[in-house]
């Protein structure tokens, strides 16, 4: 998922997060996670949308 993101100029941060522990209890692999910042707007969480929408089209 992290890598089809990347792919379509979203950056996002795949892995344990410095909570393995966490991660192993719950049976988890790892996570993915999205950061906004002050400069981004309404289309920027569109076109994020939108590549999510389709990497799960990709991964189904």
């Amino acid at each position: 998922m992290a890598h089809l993101l990347t792919e379509q100029g979203i950056a996002v941060r795949a892995g344990h997060h410095c909570a393995m522990p966490l991660f192993k209890t719950l049976g988890l692999p790892g996570a993915i996670r999205v950061s906004l910042a002050l400069y981004n707007d309404s289309d920027d969480l569109l076109q994020f949308f939108s590549a999510l929408d389709q990497a799960l089209e990709l991964l189904r």
